[in-house]
């Protein structure tokens, strides 16, 4: 039985891809279980697989035999290809008449551009569908055995991007609210923000945890305060993909992280 198989036997009304379509679809945080069946079928039919960077190599071993790969990744401070150029790569696959699976690390619609191409594809009149992903924020907190939410801990959680956030962007508001913060894309600027949130009066021992390689095997979770954030970070040499969390939440993992093996790291 093949794997497009598989699919059809648990699921009635799977989407057919058509020529000249893109599907925009998250990839979820890296563990191919995470992938949705929406995201499979696509993979199963597509004639090219735009990729990010961060996709994992066992969710690209999915497509079908028929399916081109293609390298389309952004990544901070390392040389990228420019979104312009990204977005008319859509274009012209899809007048070519290909089926294009854009695939995104996480849920498109999240810090990953994705609402940029898709309306770059709605201007140039090039039919699309958005398959949700499992986003890197919530996952990465699951995977850690750190919940996002807790009756009578938080009653809200707040996303944010750290990579390429201006100079003046006010973190005081976010770090007043006193619920959890939940930060994308921000070991490079690591020191700075949480510089800006102890200023802003966030308690020097709140609790906060670093996850690396989130829900793969490469998976790494620091615990630590905010005021020791950024060193113990710098001293264990943690590098993205990486997701902050910072709030009363993450005292939760200690309790939670003993049903199950999880890859952790001390700090110094």
């Amino acid at each position: 039985m093949t794997a497009w198989d598989a699919l059809a036997a648990r699921r009635t009304g799977i989407p057919i891809f058509p020529p000249g379509h893109v599907w925009l679809a998250g990839a979820g945080p890296g563990d191919p279980g995470l992938l949705t069946l929406d995201a499979f079928a696509g993979l199963t039919q597509a004639d090219v697989v735009v990729h990010d960077a961060l996709v994992d190599q066992r969710v690209l071993a999915l497509a079908g035999p028929q399916a081109r790969l293609e390298f389309a990744g952004k990544r901070g401070g390392k040389p990228s290809p420019l979104q312009a150029d990204i977005s008319e790569r859509l274009i012209a696959l899809a007048r070519a008449r290909q089926r294009v699976l854009r695939l995104k690390g996480g849920d498109p619609f999240v810090f990953g551009r994705g609402g940029e191409e898709a309306m770059t594809l709605a201007r140039a009149g090039i039919p699309f569908r958005i398959i949700p992903g499992v986003t890197a924020g919530l996952a990465a907190l699951a995977a850690a055995s750190i919940p996002a939410t807790l009756r009578g801990i938080n009653r809200a959680v707040i996303f944010a991007a750290g990579h390429g956030a201006e100079e003046d962007f006010d973190w005081a508001p976010l770090a007043r609210t006193g619920q959890p913060i939940v930060l994308y894309m921000v070991m490079h600027n690591l020191e700075r923000i949480v510089a800006a949130m102890l200023e802003a009066g966030l308690a020097t021992g709140t609790p906060a945890a670093v996850i690396i390689s989130a829900s793969t095997p490469k998976q790494r979770v620091l615990v630590s305060t905010l005021e020791n954030l950024a060193g113990d970070a710098r001293a264990q040499k943690l590098e993205p993909p990486a997701i902050v969390v910072i709030g009363e939440v993450v005292k939760l993992r200690d309790e939670l992280a003993l049903a199950g093996p999880s890859a952790a790291v001390e700090p110094k």
